[in-house]
């Protein structure tokens, strides 16, 4: 992977992070378009800089993030990513199949936009609209929302989380912010368990060029989002999420497309 071929998956990774519209299968999507083939290290690479766009979460919400008085919502965060630590572990062989599965991502964005189509619509008598109120077993239904994400890479794991909210009666900001600060302990346990793994099986990966790519990834990803997510927060407060479902439609049959034509394997 190249310096410019790693700034392209960050820039891309940073937009989608928090859109409903899963990073993942951009950045499996892009690959192929730019010449970067899988191996250990790029995907390494794609986990630890979602982290670092994450992080742009805790840099926006600092005040809530770091107010150790309220031990509730911490609690309500370890609730809520304990099934995704566990799917991670039990469905590992069969996620990572999927993930080099462009068709079956493909057709996974393709469901997951008409989802969005409607959600707006099946979900219209929310009115939780403060942290304080989701309860810890709201939080933990929330977090086995997001195993559909692990499971079915291209779902997105901010729209499956996002739904979780609205289904538990979130109002559509709130179920946003929550699920943008449940990505903080969730891909902060896959960025540690990706690194560990590459550590373990692959140390030749682990040299001086790779950790600077990486490192100029995370950092580009991490300014990007950063913008984006602000950006997505302020539609939300007047559009609804129906454009995200129609894009993600689009894209995924695009993509299927392209992978009939033998442009895309």
């Amino acid at each position: 992977m190249t310096i410019i071929q790693a700034i392209i998956i960050a820039i891309v990774e940073g937009i989608t992070e928090f859109l409903p519209v899963s990073s993942t299968a951009h950045m499996r999507f892009t690959n192929p378009l730019i010449g970067v083939h899988n191996s250990p290290f790029t995907d390494m690479f794609e986990v630890v800089i979602q982290f670092a766009a994450i992080l742009s979460v805790v840099v926006i919400f600092y005040k809530k993030f770091f107010d150790f008085k309220r031990t509730s919502f911490y609690l309500k965060l370890i609730i809520a990513v304990i099934p995704a630590l566990i799917v991670g572990a039990v469905f590992k062989d069969e996620i990572d199949a999927a993930l080099n599965n462009l068709t079956f991502i493909a057709w996974v964005m393709v469901g997951g936009g008409i989802l969005l189509l409607f959600i707006d619509k099946l979900f219209t008598q929310n009115n939780i609209s403060d942290e304080q109120k989701i309860s810890i077993p709201k939080a933990f239904v929330i977090g086995c929302f997001q195993c559909f994400a692990i499971v079915l890479p291209g779902l997105s794991r901010s729209a499956a989380t996002i739904t979780g909210g609205m289904q538990q009666k979130l109002t559509r900001i709130l179920a946003a912010e929550f699920s943008f600060l449940l990505a903080v302990p969730t891909m902060f346990a896959a960025s540690v368990k990706s690194f560990y793994d590459v550590y373990k099986d692959h140390p030749d990966v682990l040299v001086s060029y790779n950790m600077t790519i990486l490192a100029i990834g995370g950092i580009v990803s991490f300014i990007v989002a950063l913008i984006a997510v602000k950006s997505f927060i302020h539609y939300l407060q007047k559009h609804g999420f129906k454009i995200f479902g129609i894009y993600r439609i689009i894209l995924g049959v695009v993509i299927l497309v392209l992978i009939w034509k033998g442009i895309l394997a």
